[in-house]
């Protein structure tokens, strides 16, 4: 089961009964976009204990349509890539 962005709110309003959904909203809104403009920029986002986000440039090449298979020109791409924390590791796999 995937987890959405309204079953992560629901999850810190039930956490945290205090704050306003509101507040929770934005603060994850805010989070989300910072780590989108980081990436954008090209920056690295280490979030401790639980993993590291990166891009890599996958460089421009010919590829073939598979149905077809005509060439086709691909563009040059920014790709995320996700390293996970040693600590998530281990959460994972039960080796706590």
């Amino acid at each position: 089961m995937a987890i959405v962005k309204s079953k992560l709110l629901y999850q810190l309003k039930k956490s945290y009964p205090n704050f306003l959904k509101r507040d929770l909203e934005k603060v994850v809104s805010v989070v989300l976009n910072e780590i989108k403009q980081a990436l954008k920029r090209g920056d690295r986002v280490e979030l401790r204990g639980f993993g590291m986000f990166s891009t890599n440039i996958q460089k421009a090449r010919i590829s073939r349509n598979p149905k077809t298979g005509e060439k086709v020109n691909t563009p040059e791409k920014k790709t995320i890539h996700f390293k996970m924390a040693k600590e998530m590791f281990k959460k994972l796999n039960n080796d706590e």
